[in-house]
């Protein structure tokens, strides 16, 4: 592996079990938001949101992304981009 590559692969996403409980709050709000928070969705939202942010998570581990680059797109437009 290229010197360069290697510090990509360390720059890569890693999330902590915080941070990963927060994405999938913010996504469930964006689910409960889409549906206009309409009642007795709540559960469903929260499953869709945690397989919604480990697949973001995973796509953006395989495509090398990096936390700056998670950030500089956000949550909301990530979940947008990196979902395969």
């Amino acid at each position: 592996m290229e010197p360069e590559q290697s510090a990509q692969r360390w720059q890569t996403i890693e999330v902590s079990p915080e941070e990963r409980h927060e994405m999938i709050s913010v996504a469930a709000y964006y689910l409960a938001e889409q549906r206009g928070f309409l009642p007795g969705h709540a559960e469903t939202d929260w499953q869709q949101a945690v397989l919604a942010i480990d697949q973001m998570l995973a796509s953006m581990y395989r495509h090398g992304v990096s936390r700056e680059d998670y950030q500089r797109a956000g949550l909301k437009n990530a979940l947008r981009l990196w979902l395969d």
